[in-house]
């Protein structure tokens, strides 16, 4: 048998491989179970706890709005205050750690694994992606593995994060660039509650 290089396998490899696919294979259908809670099911206090059966760990006064996907949720670590809104994308295959009182906005994409294009075998690239507490990241911003974005810091809509963000600045463009200084260097505000039905 040989894989998908031509390269020839052995027993052991062959039967590695097999366990492997079919772990994917139910993960595959434990993504798609909440892919159905997050789309269907419009109360926040279900779906927090069917998120949290499957993983994923979120703090105390979080929300996670309605549409929102996720890749290997055991991954994915929310703090107490923070919203994620909707038809956001969350990549736990390698760690995701998102503060306290950290507001997302809309169609956020977060990624930490990517493939490397200079491998023979496009092989994954996996680099945990970590946001302090109190980041404001704005609609459609994508974020790209191994980012860490630093306390207070705001990205604007649009923006393609590729590098560290240091706290309390204000990023955006494609690739995102430092625009200015936050002005407000102690936060301590709550987020408004979560929209009921979103």
């Amino acid at each position: 048998m040989k894989d998908r290089l031509g390269n020839n396998l052995t027993t052991n490899r062959v039967i590695r491989k097999s366990i492997i696919r079919i772990l994917n294979i139910m993960l595959d259908f434990e993504l798609f179970l909440l892919n159905i809670v997050s789309f269907l099911i419009p109360f926040h206090s279900v779906r927090k706890l069917l998120f949290r059966i499957a993983g994923i760990r979120i703090g105390k006064n979080s929300f996670i709005h309605i549409g929102a996907r996720f890749y290997n949720p055991k991954g994915i670590k929310i703090g107490d205050g923070t919203i994620i809104g909707d038809h956001c994308f969350m990549d736990g295959r390698a760690p995701l750690r998102i503060g306290d009182h950290v507001d997302i906005a809309s169609q956020v994409l977060i990624y930490n694994s990517q493939h490397d294009v200079n491998s023979e075998g496009f092989d994954p690239i996996e680099k945990e992606v970590e946001i302090e507490d109190y980041v404001f990241i704005g609609p459609r911003v994508i974020i790209q593995p191994g980012v860490k974005i630093g306390k207070g810091a705001v990205i604007a809509a649009g923006a393609v994060v590729t590098t560290d963000v240091p706290a309390f600045e204000i990023w955006g463009g494609v690739p995102a660039k430092f625009i200015k200084k936050r002005e407000i260097v102690n936060p301590h505000y709550k987020l408004g509650r979560a929209r009921l039905f979103q």
